[in-house]
């Protein structure tokens, strides 16, 4: 199997209608094809991305899938998401402090959402996500790295859409997509890539705004004054989002 880029994923999942039972032997063999693909690869939103991918492809009743990074167990970041659910999703569970994939991260290696509709365990998130369209939900926790947790988030299209077999493939999948991680000393490298990615990100939105330039034209300013400060480009980065000037390093 390729590992996807997380915009090949697209809106995927599976049909309920035409799934047929993965037998053992090759459930095996694709779970170890894709640790090892997983353990090799350095580019952070691929490896994320080939899990959410052997998620939907592996899993009995998936409709969508994503990865969720977790920060100071609150903030929450949907990555790898293979439709506009998850991301509504994760930022809700980020304005109410609460849902399935906070307790995955901190509390437990499963969480099982049968029907968000009835689910009283978080009664505003549950309600809200059930009207955005989330009728089912798998949480499985994948990684804890310092102030930074990981969870593999997996959707259904009706109440009641996950049955056991969902759940043990669905928890096979994200056991090996740790160990790949983890064995790859990814989870940091993961972690600070991404975070590096966002605060650039930001950084070139405000030299956009502020100077009426492109994407590119806002990086190449970033770059040089990396080259010219004698600093790293997160840190004039960094600098120019807390401060909104890019100074000299003291």
């Amino acid at each position: 199997m390729m590992v996807p880029n997380s915009a090949d994923i697209g809106d995927r999942g599976r049909d309920v209608q035409t799934e047929e039972p993965i037998t053992a032997d090759a459930l095996a063999t694709r779970l170890g094809d894709i640790a090892r693909e997983l353990q090799h690869e350095e580019n952070p939103d691929t490896v994320l991305a080939g899990i959410v991918h052997a998620a939907l492809e592996l899993v009995p009743h998936v409709a969508a899938a994503s990865v969720s990074l977790v920060t100071g167990r609150r903030t929450i970041d949907s990555r790898a998401a293979s439709s506009d659910l998850p991301r509504r999703v994760d930022a809700l569970q980020s304005e109410t402090g609460q849902g399935p994939c906070l307790d995955a991260s901190y509390e437990e290696l499963i969480v099982r959402v049968p029907d968000l509709s009835s689910d009283q365990r978080w009664p505003d998130f549950s309600r809200a996500a059930f009207k955005l369209g989330a009728r089912s939900m798998l949480s499985f926790q994948l990684f804890v790295d310092g102030a930074h947790l990981g969870a593999l988030n997996l959707f259904g299209s009706e109440a009641g859409a996950f049955d056991a077999e969902s759940e043990r493939i669905g928890a096979l999948v994200a056991a090996h997509a740790a160990v790949a991680v983890a064995g790859s000393k990814q989870v940091s490298q993961l972690t600070q890539a991404l975070d590096t990615r966002d605060l650039i990100g930001q950084a070139k939105g405000i030299l956009m705004e502020r100077f009426k330039i492109t994407a590119q034209e806002a990086f190449l300013l970033l770059s040089r004054a990396s080259s010219e400060l004698n600093i790293k480009l997160h840190d004039v980065a960094e600098q120019l989002t807390l401060s909104g000037e890019m100074t000299k390093k003291r």
